[in-house]
């Protein structure tokens, strides 16, 4: 362009010479499309004037122009609806992808077609097989049948259930407190919460303390009135299509009313209203804010919560429901403040017991595992019918008067076979294996000796058997006597209370406390050394679980009333908690210890013809007397004692309980004892010197015939007037005299001499 062109002449020509004109060449096919550039043509000058030049033939080229250089690469395609970059010019309008818009709707439709395809296969599949003919019927009261291992039956219970509730005609805090604690979002959802399956899902994830669970309280309802408790996929989808069914036939309030009317509130209690008579002696329309709280609480674990028997427990969960409702807007927090502990006003009225101690004990898991209320469940569970049948002959023969007895039998694994809580249930059905609290005697000293092996000791290291002062206490052996530097083999089996005492003071209460923790034992432990001789108290259920493990050879044992596939938990929970081995030698060392005790100590009357292993224990006063110990695949314990524990003279664990235990463990796994070995009788001369005889009474024998002796028989009659003046002589030497038994029918004569109590 000249200097002097005007560019406004340049973009808009109105005239231009012929030769200016050039043709341009013929696009390619991709530019013919829209991206075509085209070259830059010369623009003649404009004039004004408006006339046009005339017009001139084209000029030849004299010079064969160089080859233009390669086209460069087309720009980007400009996205559908924006204009193209600025330099460019096209005379073909911008298409959209329109192939890649078709394939996008295609599969869109096919998505959908499927999911109705689904739908439809998951309608039909739940009209077969989901109760929904039941889905809106009153459910029936509640029945369960425990059933043996072999599938006899043991036990049927019925349950206590109240009459139904209507949730619009209850206080607005009882509604509030369930809601708040089960549910919050309750009136807002279709049945299903995803936020709350979610929040479930990822505190079960990431958080190590219980699980949550996201079920609604419509899902709920669906699980307990009509389903299973089997934790399948299948089950869960049933109960999903239900809690659907049920929000799309029932309003809220009527869901409501039903939940509360059949939910489970812990000691064989179904309904609200069956719950607030049992434990406030009231009606749910007359409940406090205190006691709906209260009772909202035990909906999460019925059989663990249940204030009769954990009232600690029960209030501590009432206070996180008052958490709830302030924090989801259902109650302020100065009205939060003024609520105060629930106070119970529990019903005289109980009823008569049914059942047996096994039944009693294994019922709430039952309970928890049926799934709530139906017309029928079924539960089978450990016990072994003919080991149980044992266990009862074995105490009713073994002579008991005031004295009352408990017996656990359970395999290595924590599954209970046999149970007996006392010498009558008819007489008394308090269960004194699992519900009483006694001071385990030298069986503690399990743990003891286990931290000390854990410490780097062997049965082999040396320990002082001599009196010792650990503070203001001084620990005594019961028999008074004291073997001085012995090992720790010879100490457990001889069950020394001072070299217990010693251990646990130089190794630390600490890690003798957290033996028994990691062997399954949950109860209160004292923090001084007096815990060696089992000063802290524990169940027997718990305390023969611990010496389960030693025969396991894993930790902890939790002892189970119900089979594997009732008793199945949470996989999640089973994965995170997976038993503990023991380390090193610490295990064959153990079961090394405890084997002495039978073959050579506290524990010989227990003995049997398999490999046993055991030990004795004894309290103070002989309040209680223990034996627990293994043989075989079998863990049992037995326990004597009077209920208001007083003293028992004479009773000893190593006497006793020791033969109950033996006796128990011989019919059980139909053991022989060997013959007792045999007593070789002195020989006796029958032989009779007459002459003898007569010297002995003053008749003499000679050539002469009979002599009599007048003053030795004068001597004699009198020395007879006199014993016979006195009310006469025992000559049975006194060691020879038979001796009364004790009050457990137990002479002690031949038995071993227990010196564990303290």
């Amino acid at each position: 362009m000249a200097k002097d062109e005007d560019p406004f002449e340049r973009r808009f020509p109105l005239r231009r010479s012929a030769e200016e004109v050039t043709v341009p060449p013929e696009p390619r096919a991709r530019e013919r499309i829209g991206i075509w550039k085209p070259r830059a043509l010369e623009a003649p000058a404009v004039e004004l004037a408006g006339a046009l030049p005339p017009l001139e033939a084209p000029r030849r080229a004299t010079t064969v122009p160089p080859p233009s250089p390669p086209p460069s690469p087309p720009p980007p395609m400009p996205p559908v609806g924006e204009p193209a970059p600025s330099g460019d010019t096209t005379n073909v309008p911008v298409l959209p992808p329109a192939r890649r818009r078709r394939n996008w709707l295609k599969w869109a439709t096919r998505g959908v077609a499927a999911l109705i395809v689904l739908f439809i296969v998951a309608v039909g599949w739940l009209a077969l097989t989901a109760p929904l003919s039941k889905s809106l019927r009153p459910p029936a009261p509640p029945s369960i049948t425990l059933l043996a291992e072999d599938g006899t039956p043991i036990a049927r219970r019925g349950a206590v259930i109240g009459q139904p509730v209507d949730a619009a005609k209850l206080p607005k805090h009882v509604r509030d407190a369930f809601v708040a604690i089960e549910d919050r979002r309750f009136y807002g959802h279709w049945g299903v919460d995803p936020r709350g399956i979610l929040r479930a899902f990822v505190h079960n994830v990431t958080s190590s303390g219980g699980s949550q669970g996201g079920s609604t309280i419509t899902q709920q309802l669906a699980k307990n009135a009509f389903l299973n408790s089997k934790r399948t996929f299948g089950r869960k989808a049933q109960e999903v299509m239900i809690a659907f069914w049920l929000e799309a036939w029932l309003s809220k309030d009527e869901i409501l009313s039903r939940y509360l009317s059949n939910v489970y509130f812990g000691d064989n209690v179904y309904g609200l209203r069956a719950a607030a008579q049992h434990y406030f002696s009231t009606t749910p329309e007359d409940l406090t804010v205190s006691q709906a709280t209260l009772l909202a609480g035990l909906v999460q674990a019925p059989s663990r919560l249940a204030p009769t028997g954990n009232l600690k427990g029960a209030r501590d969960r009432q206070r996180l429901v008052i958490g709830a409702m302030v924090e989801g807007g259902f109650l302020e927090k100065s009205e939060a403040a003024d609520v105060r502990p629930a106070v119970l006003r529990v019903s005289k009225t109980k009823e008569l017991p049914n059942g047996t101690y096994f039944a009693d004990w294994v019922l709430p898991q039952a309970r928890d595992r049926a799934g709530g209320v139906a017309t029928e469940q079924t539960v089978r569970t450990t016990l072994d019918s003919r080991l149980q049948q044992v266990a009862e002959r074995v105490v009713k023969s073994s002579g008991l008067r005031q004295s009352q007895i408990a017996l656990v039998a359970m395999h290595p694994d924590g599954r209970v076979v046999a149970m007996v809580g006392g010498k009558s249930y008819a007489d008394s059905p308090f269960n004194r294996a699992t519900q009483a609290r006694r001071q385990p005697g030298s069986t503690f000293k399990l743990f003891v000796y286990l931290a000390a092996l854990r410490s780097g000791m062997t049965p082999d290291s040396m320990i002082d058997d001599t009196p010792v002062t650990i503070g203001d206490w001084k620990p005594e052996n019961s028999d008074g006597r004291y073997a001085g530097r012995i090992t720790l083999r010879q100490a457990f089996a001889k069950s020394s209370n001072v070299a217990a005492a010693r251990l646990t003071h130089q190794l630390g209460v600490a890690r003798v406390t957290k033996a028994a923790r990691d062997l399954g034992i949950s109860t209160p432990i004292g923090n001084d050394a007096s815990i060696a001789l089992g000063t802290s108290t524990v169940s027997l259920l718990e305390l023969t679980a611990a010496y389960a493990a030693i025969s396991n050879g894993s930790y902890p044992v939790r002892p189970s009333g119900l089979d594997n596939e009732e008793s199945a938990d949470d996989w999640l929970a089973r994965r995170l908690g997976g038993a503990a081995q023991f380390r090193g030698n610490e295990l064959e060392d153990m079961r090394s210890l405890l084997a002495t005790v039978v073959e050579s100590g506290t524990g010989r009357g227990a003995a049997l013809p398999i490999p046993t292993f055991g030990k004795t224990g004894t309290t103070q006063d002989s309040r209680d007397a223990l034996f627990i110990g293994y043989a075989g695949d079998l863990v049992v314990g037995v326990w004597l004692g009077n209920d208001d524990n007083t003293a028992n003279p004479g009773l000893a664990g190593g006497g006793l309980p020791a033969r109950i235990w033996r006796d128990f463990m011989v019919r059980a796994m139909n053991l022989t004892l060997p013959p007792p070995p045999p007593v070789e009788e002195e020989q006796i001369d029958n032989s009779i010197d007459l002459e003898g005889v007569l010297n002995g009474v003053g008749v003499r024998l000679d050539e002469d015939g009979v002599q009599i002796d007048a003053d030795r028989l004068r001597d004699m009659l009198q020395g007879g007037d006199e014993e016979d003046a006195t009310g006469g002589r025992d000559s049975t030497p006194p060691r020879d005299r038979p001796r009364r038994p004790g009050p457990d029918g137990d002479s002690r004569r031949g038995a071993p001499d227990d010196s564990e109590q303290h």
